[in-house]
This record gives C-alpha cells, structure tokens and sequence, in this order.
C-alpha cells in the first residue's frame, strides 16, 4: 500500500543518512533465507494429508481435524512470538528458534510422537517466515525489496512440491523427514549469518522504535474486520485444495502421485511472475480491486476443479490459481504491515489469516467427502467461499486507502 511517498529504489535509499534504521542483512542471505523458508514448507505442506493417510491411516475426517488442530497450535504462537519480537526489537533470534524447532520437528520418527510434535512443535516452527518479513520492514526495506524475496519463496514451491512426491515415491513416505531436517539446519545457518551481519554495524545503526514503520493511513475498523475476514475465506480455500491435491490426483484422477507436484510446481512457477505484474498494477489500481481479480480467478480454477478428468486440464487451469495466489501473497502482507503498527504483529496477523483458513479449511476437507461429493466436492466448497471473499472484499472497498 503506497502512502504517497514514493522512495527511491536501492538498498540505501530507504534508509538515508541519519536513519535509525537497523542494516539489513546482505541480499544473498535475506535471499538464501527466503529460499530455506520456503522449501521448508513447499516440502511438507502438500504431501501432509498423504502423509496423515498412508502413515497414520486417517480417514478424510481424521486428516480435517489433524490439519485443524496443527493450525491451531500455530495461531497463538503467529501472533505471540512475533509480538514479543516487536518489544525487543530483534526478530532474527526469535527466527534461528524457529529453525531450532523445525530441526526437531523433522527428527522426530515415531508415529505417536510425532502427531504430538506436529502440534507443540510445528506451529512455533512455522512462524519463521513472518518473522523474516518483520526484519525486512524493521530495517526499512524497500516494497520492491519485500516483493522480490516473496518471489523466491514462491520460486521454492517450484521445487518443493515436485521433490517431496519424488522422494517419497522413490524412496518411502518416511524418507521426507531427513531432507526436512537439512533445510531446517540451512535456515539456522543463515539466520545466523543475518544475527552476525546485525551484531557487527549496530553499534553504527542502532534499532529504531517498531511504531515509526506503521506508515499506513488509518482505516476503520469496518475495513479491517473485512478484509480480514476476506482473506481468511481466501486462505482457507488455498489450505484446503493443497492439502488434498495429492489425495484428489491419485484417487479421484487416477493419475500417479507425481502429478499432484507437477500441478503445484508449475502454479509455483506461474506465481512468480504474477508477483512481479501485481507490484506493477498496484501503482494503478487498488488492492480491493487486485483482489478481486483474485477472487475470480479463484472461483474460476476451483469450478474447473470439480469438473475435470485428465492430466491436460489440470495443468491447463494452473494460470488461475497462480494468479489467485499472487494477489493473497503479494498485496496481503504489504497491505497488513502499512495498517498494523508493528512489523512483527502485522506480518503475525497476516500469517493467521492463513492459520484461521487452515483451520476452516479441516471442516471444508471434512465436508465435501462427507456430504459423498468425494474430494471433487471439497473444490465445489471453495468455490463458494471465494465467492464471499469477493463479497466481503467488495464491501471494504472505499473504506481503506488504496494500496
């Protein structure tokens, strides 16, 4: 969201002489974090329901409620930990905890324990890349900066979703936690790297108070409600048609496992340069109106969904769900952090956006095999609930400042 000052691009611009702004961390470790993050969970995101099925032998039900509790553990420690983050003024120690967290996540092997640590351990772990979002704009950087680092996160779910089905294909379902422990140990390296960049040029930049960041004009608290609530239906749709793309392609398409990363790569791929058109038409246009074009492309994909047989189709309607992303990714935590006082507690609030989603997204699981319309359902409910996302978006428009 602009505020109608407009800065010069640069990795100093934004900062200037006299500025108290923390130094950022160099671009190839904000870069290589962003990477990390996003392996993490282009990783494990998409095969977690498989893995809920073929290791714990869940049935739709039991992978909705699984999926809701997980997300639940995750909500207070989104809000919390960054937070706390915010008080101190440092968001790169919370951040190598969480990689800490992860690490132990991913060397846990026994199925019992695991489903425990999945809930106490998983949700902290998750916030790693609020927290990473929270030191970009604590160190004043650049929206173009912010855009490109969430492209690469974007760019990591090309590889992810792909690698994560042809470990486990090739090597068991099991095989995944190993490579999950690695990423988790290259995001304590780099965090570190980041701790150690900081620690070296505070004594010439210091900190600055959290609150000079909030440059966002004030909306109403109608507004905010709306669009929260907006993107929470959005979020919820996206939790929920990922968790079951696995189950959806080889149940219900009858194709081979790897399809389901293919299909989730290549959207992945397809969002990255979606990312960069949407910084572009964000300078013209509102963020109520980016989002609605959102909406629809949304609604768009999912009706396709239910209806679809083949390899070629599914492919074919990966553009619309790209878009949809893009619009959630790239405008929702600009926007949040321009509204919010608090780096960490905006990015915190956008990321529970996602973790209310998820958790609406276990009943919306649940519903569709429930009500016997088989996973195809569960893309027919989406469609119903991006529609009031664009609703609720619709009404907001006019009361926030335009992005």
């Amino acid at each position: 969201m602009r505020t109608g000052q407009d800065q010069p691009a640069g990795p100093h611009a934004q900062r200037g002489v006299g500025s108290t702004a923390p130094a950022a961390a160099t671009p190839l470790l904000t870069s290589s974090a962003a990477l990390c993050w996003g392996l993490q969970f282009a990783l494990l995101n998409p095969v977690l329901a498989l893995l809920l099925v073929a290791l714990y032998d869940a049935g739709p039900a039991d992978v909705g409620w699984v999926l809701g509790v997980y997300n639940a553990s995750g909500f207070v420690a989104a809000l919390g930990i960054p937070s706390w983050a915010d008080r101190r003024k440092d968001y790169l120690r919370p951040l190598l905890a969480c990689g800490a967290l992860t690490l132990a996540l991913a060397i846990t092997t026994a199925l019992p324990v695991a489903v425990v640590a999945l809930v106490v351990l998983g949700g902290p772990a998750g916030v790693g890349v609020s927290l990473l979002f929270a030191d970009m704009k604590h160190a004043k950087a650049a929206p173009s900066e912010v855009i490109n680092t969430r492209a690469i996160v974007s760019f990591a779910w090309v590889a992810g979703p792909p690698l994560a089905t042809f470990i486990m294909a090739a090597l068991g379902n099991r095989a995944i936690l190993p490579v999950l422990a690695v990423i988790a140990f290259l995001n304590m390296a780099t965090t570190a790297g980041m701790i150690a960049k900081r620690r070296a040029a505070k004594s010439m930049d210091p900190d600055p108070d959290p609150t000079l960041h909030a440059t966002g004009q004030p909306v109403s608290r109608t507004a905010v409600v709306l669009i929260v609530s907006g993107f929470v239906a959005l979020q919820a749709t996206n939790s929920a048609a990922v968790s079951v793309m696995s189950l959806f392609v080889t149940e219900r398409l009858g194709l081979p496992l790897i399809w389901s990363g293919v299909a989730l790569g290549i959207s992945a791929l397809l969002e990255i340069p979606a990312l960069l058109i949407i910084g572009r038409l964000s300078r013209r246009f509102s963020s109520q109106t980016i989002l609605a074009t959102g909406c629809v492309a949304d609604m768009a994909y999912y009706a396709a969904m239910t209806v679809l047989t083949g390899p070629v189709l599914l492919i074919g309607v990966q553009p619309l769900n790209a878009w949809f992303f893009g619009t959630v990714a790239g405008i929702g935590l600009t926007l949040f952090q321009d509204l919010i006082p608090g780096p960490g507690l905006a990015s915190g609030l956008f990321t529970n956006t996602r973790r209310i989603g998820a958790i609406v997204s276990g009943v919306i699981i649940a519903a569709g095999p429930g009500l016997g319309l088989g996973y195809q359902g569960v893309f027919g409910i989406c469609a119903v609930a991006a529609f009031a996302a664009l609703i609720l978006i619709g009404l907001s428009r006019g009361t926030a400042p335009k992005a």
